[in-house]
């Protein structure tokens, strides 16, 4: 599926950190969650420069917009992935930007040799958990590796 006009998907890079950071808290307050305590949060690029891992963003008419990032479960098997920090501002949804992060991560993760995908959502990301059953991702009963994200009760795996 192509881009949107404007629309530009890329690995991060340094200068993105602090408004990744800002965008990460926003959409997580919005949806009721808290990042406050997460150090991986204000320095997004070089987490995710780390062997196995990669972090996307989007930026629409040059204003960065979101982003999505594959990195190793924690306290996983060496087969299977996290879909981490996915984060959209509400001026860029419903536009496809979500697929289009998901499909790259996807992608990356197949590219990194991984087999499974695991994600963990906050309940109230209704849109996100649409987007992830049309895209084959299974419900789960339980979390699996380290969960690690607060007030989540929703979970989902699939291959890669």
């Amino acid at each position: 599926m192509p881009l949107p006009p404007g629309v530009v998907l890329r690995p991060i890079l340094p200068r993105d950190d602090a408004a990744l950071a800002a965008i990460a808290r926003q959409v997580q307050t919005e949806f009721g969650g808290t990042l406050a305590s997460d150090p991986e949060l204000d320095a997004m690029q070089r987490s995710y420069s780390r062997p196995r891992s990669a972090y996307f963003v989007v930026e629409r008419d040059g204003k960065l917009g979101g982003g999505a990032g594959i990195a190793p479960l924690l306290g996983g098997d060496d087969r299977t992935c996290e879909l981490r920090k996915f984060y959209l501002l509400p001026s860029v949804r419903r536009i496809g930007l979500g697929q289009a992060l998901l499909d790259k991560c996807l992608l990356t993760a197949r590219g990194c040799g991984y087999g499974q995908c695991y994600v963990e959502l906050l309940d109230r990301m209704s849109e996100a958990q649409r987007l992830l059953e049309a895209n084959s991702f299974q419900l789960l009963d339980a979390p699996m590796g380290y969960a690690e994200l607060a007030g989540s009760h929703t979970w989902y795996l699939r291959t890669v």
